[in-house]
């Protein structure tokens, strides 16, 4: 859906929106009751990896918070799946976490226990290695071993620490982060580690032509410890615990407002609060805040509520985005032990061609399949779900598995995913301009687009900002 970039336009569209309320252009000239009046130092607006983390560490500033989200559950693209029949767990988004002291203690906080990921494939699994044009097996194919040209990689982007860190880039932008990877992969000799990255980057659309910059964001120098030493994901098999845990001590705390949708708001406000007229279950509310961070993907749609001027819209305009998708399927016949992985016969480094599947999982519950989809471009989920049957159906049809048309058990849009600009936004200055936005006109901004799609470097990211947000 086109949100049209005015007042107008937003408030009719909004209105039908679950628990939206009528409203007008003036929607802050009403006579709010004392009850519908929430006043706090910070407003965290999204609750996902960035917006919870972000209130949880707020409150322990001694801050008064209020965070608002859309959705009736914390956690964003950390999502679990419950098999009805076995009650066995599987996370359909966020799988892992870096081991260091910040992921852990965090984890601990809510008794929610870490253990060591494993990535080995189980005794009797097999991988098949398919190109999902067709269907067909590539025969005698086999994955190039990564281990040299990982050293090489590794060493490359040793060169640039400040991208573990944030985007704050030197003047000039070193020449290699602007070039399509495809080209900074053949300038070093990096064939044999191109499909273990693109494995790792999955979501950030057509990994070749992306400014190297971006790729180093998301397999950069920790990615690589985190291989060396183990990754850390839940004791329980259930990653969604520590937002349920936290989703319940806000809610105790009576400062977090699901299910809920900013309408309207005006940060240039005479008494040094910014204003937002809020939509939530309960009829609406006024929140008025000294700062508001801003934690959702701040595409113009989901900005359009907000009272951006030309400045802020000029820059938030420029990103494009990709999209990626998961899903657990039921009844597609494709066997327990088996893993098919989308590889492109005659492609570049035998990459997929995408939009399409990246490949089937394993998920350790009987009958059901992870299914990751990607593209370059954001596309609606009837579309991605239109495709994974077409896609199986092919396997079938090639004679490759004997496929049948899968139920989707549950399935997930996490698009808009990766937010990217031209390298040539890049050179003039684009990521030093977006900075200089944090703080301006009581906004300061958090989340993967000023980052990485990493939770654990989001959490590294929001300890910086803070002190900067309270002061």
């Amino acid at each position: 859906m086109l949100f049209r970039n005015t007042w107008r336009g937003v408030l009719v569209l909004l209105y039908a929106l679950p628990g939206a309320v009528p409203s007008s252009d003036d929607s802050f000239n009403i006579n709010w009751k004392a009850k519908d009046i929430i006043t706090c130092d910070v407003v965290v607006v999204g609750g996902g990896a960035s917006g919870t983390y972000s209130t949880i560490r707020l409150r322990d500033m001694n801050q008064s918070v209020v965070l608002i989200e859309q959705k009736d559950r914390l956690g964003g693209h950390t999502e679990t799946f419950t098999d009805p029949t076995t009650h066995l767990k599987f996370d359909i988004g966020v799988r892992v976490w870096h081991d260091i002291d910040l992921v852990k203690n965090f984890f601990a906080r809510f008794d929610v226990p870490l253990t060591q990921a494993s990535f080995a494939t189980p005794p009797g699994v097999v991988t098949d290695f398919v190109d999902f044009r067709t269907g067909a097996l590539l025969p005698g194919f086999t994955p190039p071993d990564p281990t040299a040209a990982l050293g090489a990689y590794a060493a490359q982007i040793a060169q640039y620490p400040y991208l573990e860190v944030g985007f704050d880039l030197p003047d000039p932008v070193p020449a290699d982060l602007l070039l399509p990877f495809g080209n900074f992969v053949a300038k070093y000799n990096l064939a044999a580690v191109v499909a273990t990255i693109s494995t790792i980057t999955q979501g950030i659309g057509d990994l070749l032509t992306t400014p190297t910059i971006y790729v180093i964001k998301l397999f950069g120098l920790g990615i690589i410890q985190s291989i060396q030493t183990g990754f850390l994901t839940t004791e329980r098999d259930d990653n969604s615990e520590i937002y349920q845990k936290a989703q319940a001590l806000l809610s105790a705390a009576n400062v977090l407002l699901l299910s809920s949708h900013v309408i309207a708001t005006q940060r240039d406000c005479n008494d040094g609060y910014a204003q937002l007229h809020v939509s939530t279950p309960s009829g609406p509310k006024l929140v008025k805040a000294k700062k508001i961070m801003l934690t959702i993907p701040p595409t113009i749609q989901n900005l359009a509520h907000f009272d951006l001027d030309n400045t802020e819209r000029s820059l938030f305009s420029q990103f494009s985005t990709s999209g990626y998708y998961t899903a657990l399927i039921r009844n597609s016949s494709i066997p327990d032990n088996v893993i098919v992985q989308n590889t492109g016969a005659n492609t570049p480094y035998n990459l997929p061609v995408l939009p399409g599947i990246y490949g089937t999982g394993l998920t350790g519950i009987p009958g059901l399949q992870n299914v990751l989809y990607g593209s370059p471009t954001s596309l609606p989920s009837d579309q991605v779900k239109r495709d994974i049957i077409e896609g199986l159906r092919r396997l079938n049809k090639a004679g490759t598995l004997a496929t049948t048309p899968p139920e989707f058990a549950i399935f997930s849009n996490h698009s808009p995913f990766e937010f990217t600009v031209p390298s040539s936004a890049i050179q003039g200055g684009f990521y030093k301009k977006l900075g200089e936005l944090q703080g301006r006109r009581h906004m300061f901004y958090n989340g993967a687009a000023f980052h990485t799609q990493d939770s654990s470097m989001l959490w590294q990211f929001t300890e910086a900002l803070l002190p900067r947000v309270i002061a």
